[in-house]
């Protein structure tokens, strides 16, 4: 895949490393059935503590910059991993940065509201406008982009997540790495594994997947927003627009596209007993943090599955770590323990 025809705005030390979990597979020994499990290291980065989000944003932010644009939008939730990380490198690429937060998640912590991704959103300099869960956050975002281009500014918006078809590409590109990185270390695949929120990571990868000839299906998710069926169109739809940018004669079906609903608990950005296990497991064999909205619930959907024997012994599993961190700080009433 020839990705230089897109504009870029470099933003990570790329690739990102693979790394195995050794010290999690010493601890938990048996239960693994055999399994080898991988972390990629999509959570490390130069800047605005890291995440997957800026695979996006290099996409995202280097369209900006090929129209012209001096100011970006995007939207979230109040505790948003991409609207900290779009103020993030805003901040570092010279635009301006406004962002349209909704209160989705039904926690009113001042440790929610105000710390965490919402505290640095601030530190970051980005302009913030907070909106009621039920808001149309993009409709908003998008009235005050025809505002200030009335001023004579010139706005780029994106949506939630930067999983527009452009953004998706960040993952894609990223799919062909983790493949040159696999065959370099002779580690034969049986999955690749991510948190769905806003669909454009594990949309990309599957988009990547198939522009790369290789089965989309290596790569799965755990839904973390939407329902399974939910996301899985949703991803579906836009795996097959990004894939339109890569391949225009290739198309992905619904039963290309799996995902799994069953870690997600009661909605989004609410605890489960798992994640928070999950949480301290890894932390506590590894020294590497999850997150506790979206690779938190995913990895604890991974190790059900693998303590479940739903992968053969001897196969290796790669988990991408989507970082998140200061998620970690807006929830300290149920982290601690």
């Amino acid at each position: 895949m020839d990705f230089t025809r897109f504009p870029r705005l470099p933003l990570l030390d790329l690739p990102s490393p693979i790394e195995p979990l050794d010290g999690l597979g010493r601890h938990l020994g048996g239960s693994l059935n055999g399994v080898r499990l991988f972390v990629k290291r999509d959570d490390l980065a130069r800047f605005g503590i890291g995440g997957n989000k800026l695979r996006k944003l290099e996409f995202l932010l280097g369209a900006a910059r090929a129209e012209g644009a001096d100011t970006v939008i995007t939207v979230g939730a109040i505790q948003s991993n991409h609207a900290r990380l779009t103020a993030a490198a805003a901040a570092r690429s010279g635009f301006a940065c406004e962002l349209f937060l909704t209160r989705s998640v039904p926690r009113s912590t001042d440790a929610y509201t105000r710390s965490g991704n919402r505290l640095l959103d601030d530190v970051f300099g980005a302009t913030v406008h907070e909106l009621p869960a039920e808001a149309d956050s993009l409709g908003h975002a998008e009235a005050r982009a025809e505002e200030l281009r009335a001023a004579g500014r010139r706005v780029y918006v994106f949506p939630s997540g930067g999983s527009s078809p452009v953004g998706c590409l960040g993952y894609a590109a990223c799919a062909a790495e983790i493949l040159v990185q696999a065959e370099a270390t002779s580690l034969d695949l049986a999955q690749i594994v991510v948190p769905n929120g806003s669909c454009g990571t594990h949309a990309g990868l599957a988009a990547g997947l198939r522009a790369s000839g290789r089965d989309p299906r290596l790569a799965k998710s755990y839904a973390v927003l939407e329902t399974a069926d939910r996301a899985r169109a949703i991803t579906l739809d836009k795996a097959n627009a990004t894939l339109s940018l890569l391949a225009p004669d290739a198309a992905l079906a619904a039963d290309d596209i799996l995902i799994d609903g069953a870690h997600r608990g009661s909605g989004y950005g609410i605890p489960t007993e798992e994640m928070l296990d999950a949480v301290r497991l890894l932390a506590r064999t590894e020294g590497l943090l999850l997150d506790p909205v979206y690779s938190g619930k995913a990895f604890a959907g991974l190790l059900h599955d693998v303590r479940a024997a739903r992968y053969p012994a001897g196969a290796a599993v790669l988990f991408v770590m989507t970082g998140g961190v200061p998620g970690l700080f807006a929830y300290p009433e149920v982290m601690a323990g």
